[in-house]
């Protein structure tokens, strides 16, 4: 009974693991001064002092990212950098 007990175990714990790929997160470094989109769920602990999410695209959470009145506004230098684009 206890070996099925344990199975059980981990398959939820591998079930919620996966749960989380694909999503973003928009955080807040003091470090930098700036918000990232993150792909994986933050920790609030030192520099990183906010974590908003979790959003299903890049394109939700870089939306979400424009409304929060703590991040400072991206210049289009930088999306194109962070995209990859030229």
């Amino acid at each position: 009974m206890k070996p099925l007990i344990f199975a059980g175990i981990l398959l939820v714990a591998s079930g919620t693991a996966s749960l989380a790929d694909g999503l973003f997160w928009v955080v807040g470094n003091r470090a930098t001064g700036k918000c990232d989109i993150v792909t994986s769920n933050p920790v609030i602990i030192g520099d990183i002092w906010f974590g908003d999410g979790p959003y299903k695209s890049r394109a939700d959470a870089m939306l979400a990212r424009s409304t929060i009145r703590a991040c400072p506004a991206t210049t289009p230098d930088e999306e194109k950098a962070k995209d990859g684009t030229n």
